[in-house]
C-alpha cells in the first residue's frame, strides 16, 4: 500500500522536464490506500483512506478507515497533521480546484456516500465546505474536471454490489445552486476504478473493471483494456485500446506536454495472489 501511495505523491510533485524525486513518507507505519489527494494552499494534502494495521488481507486481517488529513507544505518537508474528514472515507475521488480540494463520494465497509466537500488549506489548518451531494451514494468511480464543469463516471453504489454504475455525472463549478445533471452514459461496459481525463474539450475514459456476480455470490472482475471519448453535445466515440489494463490508475488523469498519461495502475495478473512465507 505504501508503494502505491508514493506512486501518486510522485505524480503530483512531478514535472515532465524533472526527474522523479521521493518525498517524506506520511506518518503512518502501514500508509493508506485509497485516499483523497490534491494540492490546495499551496501545499500537498493526503486524507482519509484504509489499510490492514494488524494483519494483511490473506492472513485475516481487518481493513480499517481513517478520517486523517496531512500537509506537505514544502517537498523537502514534512507531513503534518491539520484535520479530520467529516468521517473516516475512502475510495472517492479527489480533484484539485483553484478554491480548494474537493472529494467526492467514497464509503466505509458498510456504506458508500453522496457526500461532496471541498478541503480548503491554509495557515497549517484545513476548512471543509459542503458542496451539493451525489445522485446517490458511490465510490470506485473516476473524476475530472473541464471547462470547470465536474465529471463523475462510472463506480458502485454500495460495497458488496456485483454490477457498476454505467452513469456520467457533471457538475457547473460556476454556477451557484447548481445541482448534479445525468448525462449520456458510456457505450461501453459499465465499470468501476477507471481513470477519467479531460483534454481539448472532451473528457477520456480508459480502462477499469466491469463486475459480475462470481460463483461465491460476490462481486467478480472483467479487466477492461477499452478506452473512450465524450464531447459535451457530441456525445460518445470509441477510441483504440489502451496497450494494457490499468485498473486504479490515478484519476484525473494528468496532462503533461499536452499528453493524458496513465500512470501504473493494475492489470489483474496478480489479483488472487496471496504471498506465503518460505
Amino acid at each position: 500500500m505504501k508503494a502505491l501511495l508514493m506512486s501518486t505523491l510522485l505524480a503530483l510533485s512531478a514535472l515532465a522536464e524533472d526527474p522523479w524525486q521521493p518525498l517524506q513518507t506520511l506518518p503512518d507505519a502501514e500508509g493508506f490506500a485509497g485516499s483523497f489527494a490534491g494540492v490546495s494552499g499551496g501545499a500537498l494534502i493526503v486524507a482519509g483512506g484504509t489499510n490492514f494495521p494488524d494483519k494483511r488481507p490473506w492472513e485475516g486481517g481487518t481493513k480499517v478507515w481513517y478520517d486523517s488529513v496531512f500537509a506537505l507544505e514544502k517537498a523537502d518537508g514534512r507531513w503534518i497533521k491539520v484535520g479530520q474528514l467529516p468521517q473516516a472515507n475512502g475510495y472517492g475521488v479527489s480533484i484539485t480546484t483553484p478554491a480548494g480540494l474537493i472529494c467526492l463520494g467514497g464509503g466505509n465497509a458498510d456504506f458508500h456516500f453522496r457526500e461532496v466537500f471541498r478541503l480548503s488549506y491554509s495557515g497549517q489548518k484545513i476548512t471543509t465546505t459542503a458542496l451539493p451531494p451525489l445522485p446517490q451514494p458511490c465510490a470506485f468511480m473516476a473524476g475530472a474536471v473541464l471547462n470547470q464543469t465536474l465529471y463523475l463516471a462510472g463506480g458502485i453504489s454500495t460495497p458488496t454490489a456485483t454490477s457498476a454504475l454505467s452513469s456520467l455525472w457533471s457538475l457547473d463549478l460556476e454556477k451557484k445552486d447548481a445541482s448534479w445533471q445525468e448525462l449520456p452514459a458510456c457505450p461501453g461496459p459499465a465499470r468501476i476504478l477507471a481513470t477519467l481525463g479531460a483534454h481539448e474539450g472532451s473528457l477520456y475514459l480508459f480502462s477499469g473493471a466491469a463486475l459480475k456476480p462470481g460463483a461465491d455470490g460476490k462481486p467478480a472482475r472483467e479487466w477492461l483494456s477499452d478506452a473512450w471519448a465524450y464531447t459535451p453535445g457530441q456525445g460518445w466515440r470509441q477510441l483504440p485500446d489502451v496497450p494494457r489494463v490499468a485498473v486504479a490508475a490515478p484519476s484525473p488523469a494528468p496532462v503533461i506536454d499536452g499528453h493524458l498519461l496513465i500512470l501504473g495502475g493494475d492489470d489483474g495478473a496478480n489479483a488472487n495472489f496471496e504471498p506465503k512465507d518460505q
